[in-house]
């Protein structure tokens, strides 16, 4: 049930509105002074503070109010206070709804009014309680990961990207092999590091293989080796890239390019785990864990016969999808700034500009945005105009970022009214934010 705390030195105002809480199943505790008010919230646990902003019958200024609303700032800075305010000090209870305060409520007060604000502020009030009680399940999880797991330095925040690291720090035990699935740029190799080094064969070598990058008549010699003669311009016997991870992780890039006989090839040695080299008869054996990865559609391969259904499911033993940079947008920020040199960081406009872009280069996009702008940036802070983005780039100002009402309003539902969060979301200073919210008129309850 919740619980408010009512500072008033008037009895009769207790009274009233402890009768009208108690009609709606809200539980209330008052106290007469400042210093009662102060010492009741050091002993229990309230959900919203009324007070007045007068305790003496010959005070009128409203200073006791006030000297009360910084005091519960400062020891309790989420707890929700509404005052209630004589008009002799109006113009001080605007200024402490400007500095924080939930609500001011005129003497006397209107009864269905106060209950309206009181029941909104405690749904707020709840809403964040589970938020918090959310961010702190989080907090757990990525301590346990980061405890628990080799994450090779992987840079994170959004919780797509935890589940997917999850799910490859649990695969990577098995010896089942990992099919690596996303969009260009998304790090699908960093989670191959990653499968690799929380793997039993992390003592062993990881090699790296990109299947688009390699001549057609070259695939085979690349992935098995050739002895000396095999082909023209073969001096002498060289080592395949199975010989070469043996022991450790063969991760097999754009495993989609692969043309058909190599796939026969490929599937062959992953039933086997046997192979000749180019130009020899003598098999060879080897123990490797296969990573793979593609950024097409291998189904619709399969489907138009350029893919061996085989070989696929060979590969997908189990699937990682990779989410495009932005389908987890609380990544952008964190990268950004990682990706920054030391010595540099972001301006208010540059963040808000990077929360806007697209991405559709993803990772490796914002990884270059950033090393150009620390190049471009004349000074300690990068701007929206070193970016090189189409929304700075055209006027070379950031006016074209800047967030409007609605936007404030959806990233303050989005997190449940947590200021500090919607200005991370927005790429403000919680400065920043609070001067938009005044010049909308958009309330920080």
């Amino acid at each position: 049930m919740p619980n408010i705390l009512v500072i008033d030195d008037n009895p009769s105002v207790a009274v009233a509105l402890e009768t009208l809480f108690s009609l709606h199943d809200i539980d209330m505790a008052s106290a007469d002074s400042p210093a009662a008010g102060l010492e009741a919230l050091e002993a229990g646990t309230f959900d919203l503070v009324i007070q007045d902003m007068n305790f003496h019958a010959d005070t009128t200024s409203g200073e006791e109010g006030i000297a009360l609303f910084h005091a519960i700032r400062d020891r309790h800075p989420d707890l929700p206070v509404v005052l209630l305010t004589a008009w002799t000090h109006l113009e001080s209870a605007i200024d402490l709804v400007k500095a924080g305060a939930a609500d001011y409520l005129g003497k006397p007060w209107d009864d269905r009014k106060l209950l309206a604000t009181v029941n909104n502020l405690l749904e707020l009030a709840q809403a964040r309680r589970e938020l918090s009680q959310e961010r702190h399940g989080e907090k757990r999880r990525r301590e346990a990961l980061l405890r628990d797991f080799d994450l090779r330095g992987v840079v994170y925040a959004d919780d797509a990207s935890e589940q997917t690291l999850g799910l490859a720090c649990q695969v990577a035990r098995s010896d089942i092999p990992v099919l690596i699935a996303g969009p260009n740029g998304t790090g699908k190799e960093k989670y191959a590091e990653i499968v690799h080094a929380n793997s039993s064969v992390r003592g062993g070598p990881f090699v790296a293989v990109n299947c688009g990058a390699l001549p057609g008549e070259l695939i085979e010699a690349e992935l098995f080796g050739a002895e000396a003669g095999a082909y023209t311009g073969a001096s002498k016997a060289r080592e395949g890239k199975f010989e070469a991870a043996d022991g450790g992780t063969l991760f097999l890039d754009e495993i989609g390019t692969l043309p058909l006989a190599g796939q026969v090839k490929l599937l062959r040695v992953l039933e086997t785990g046997r192979f000749a080299r180019l130009g020899s008869n003598r098999e060879r054996t080897v123990k490797v864990r296969i990573v793979s990865a593609t950024n097409a559609d291998l189904e619709s391969l399969i489907a138009e016969g350029k893919f061996r259904e085989d070989l696929y499911y060979r590969l997908n033993g189990i699937l990682l999808r990779l989410p495009a940079l932005a389908q987890r947008p609380r990544d952008i920020l964190p990268l950004a700034r990682h990706f920054l040199p030391g010595g540099k960081r972001l301006g208010e406009d540059a963040a808000r500009a990077l929360m806007r872009h697209g991405w559709p280069g993803n990772v490796r996009e914002l990884r270059n945005t950033m090393q150009r702008a620390a190049l471009l940036a004349r000074g300690d802070v990068v701007s929206a105009s070193d970016l090189g983005l189409p929304a700075a780039s055209s006027t070379g100002t950031a006016t074209s970022d800047e967030p409007d009402r609605a936007e404030i309003q959806a990233a303050l539902e989005r997190n449940g009214g947590v200021l500090a969060q919607a200005a991370a979301e927005l790429g403000l200073s919680r400065q920043a934010l609070y001067r938009r919210l005044d010049r909308y008129g958009i309330r920080r309850d």
